[in-house]
């Protein structure tokens, strides 16, 4: 694998050394509350209309569009499952950060950056969120070369360090990389 995974403190809408961001939609694509409002709001009206067309979405889909003016090239939208109510919801979270992935790869996207997505009010339990956010993106990378940089953005540092030690635990500790903005 070439590619590096990161796990941080930080705000989604302010990655500007990364591509692409990764934004906790909603099935209309519209702007929200959590991550869907912070980059709405970032982004400008524009993002509610160039995903009009491409909603709605299913748990586990992800989609395309510009950033238009948040400081990255693409936003891809993925809907998280509800937790408890989308089912099987550990393989459609699953699904969401390996379709994020696969498309991020078919437009040769070399670095992306992931919130925490359906944790927030999906109500996903964090630990369990991070175990198959971080085994999907593991197991999924190798067949993307394209893809440099992998990116965890998480709102609070208890988060971040849930993220970095999970990480570690699945990779080894070689790899686990830690970081604050």
């Amino acid at each position: 694998m070439n590619a590096t995974i990161e796990c941080r403190q930080g705000d989604i809408a302010r990655q500007d050394d990364i591509d692409t961001v990764v934004n906790a939609a909603n099935a209309q694509l519209r702007s929200g509350g959590g991550v869907a409002g912070a980059l709405h709001r970032a982004a400008g009206p524009a993002l509610a209309e160039a995903g009009r067309p491409l909603a709605p979405i299913k748990p586990g889909q992800a989609v395309l569009t510009d950033a238009f003016d948040l400081p990255n090239r693409h936003v891809i939208h993925c809907l998280g499952p509800v937790y408890g109510v989308d089912e099987p919801s550990d393989e459609l979270l699953a699904a969401c950060y390996r379709n994020a992935l696969q498309l991020a790869e078919r437009h040769g996207i070399e670095s992306l950056a992931f919130p925490a997505l359906s944790t927030g009010a999906f109500g996903y339990p964090a630990a369990e969120a991070a175990r198959v956010a971080l085994s999907t993106v593991l197991d999924t990378l190798p067949d993307c070369p394209g893809i440099r940089r992998v990116r965890f953005v998480l709102f609070d540092a208890t988060s971040a360090e849930l993220y970095q030690r999970t990480l570690a635990e699945l990779q080894g500790e070689e790899g686990a990389q830690e970081g604050k903005e």
